[in-house]
């Protein structure tokens, strides 16, 4: 999420852009009661996606990986609904950043999708 000349097309430096861009939007929100709550679920679901992709890579099992990654997709899958529901309230005072997070958010989506299905289809073919 950084702006930079290039994209980075390292998925562990993506998730951390990814997560400390979440933490500094969130850090933007006011201490109003539906803003906090909303700005702590983004938090906890903008954040997660980078240890559960770090437990990933260190799966036991082809099985044990997938489901890593299914988590992390899950909470990727959260962060996008908490971004739209942040900008459908208009509760973030910078327009420019969720339109950013949620493009990332939906690369980050399709991403995971697609290391998720060729995962199961290498499993379903290994003997």
């Amino acid at each position: 999420m950084k702006d930079r000349d290039e994209p980075v097309y390292d998925l562990e430096e993506r998730l951390l852009d990814y997560g400390a861009a979440i933490i500094n939007m969130t850090r933007k929100l006011t201490s109003d009661y539906a803003e906090r709550h909303v700005g702590n679920q983004l938090l906890r679901s903008g954040t997660a996606p980078a240890s559960h992709h770090g437990e990933a890579q260190a799966a036991e099992s082809p099985a044990d990986f997938i489901h890593k990654m299914r988590l992390a997709l899950k909470e990727l899958r959260e962060s996008e609904r908490w971004l739209k529901l942040i900008q459908r309230t208009a509760m973030h005072p910078q327009t420019e950043t969720i339109p950013k997070l949620l493009n990332e958010t939906d690369q980050l989506i399709r991403i995971f999708y697609t290391s998720i299905a060729t995962a199961e289809r290498n499993r379903r073919s290994d003997p």
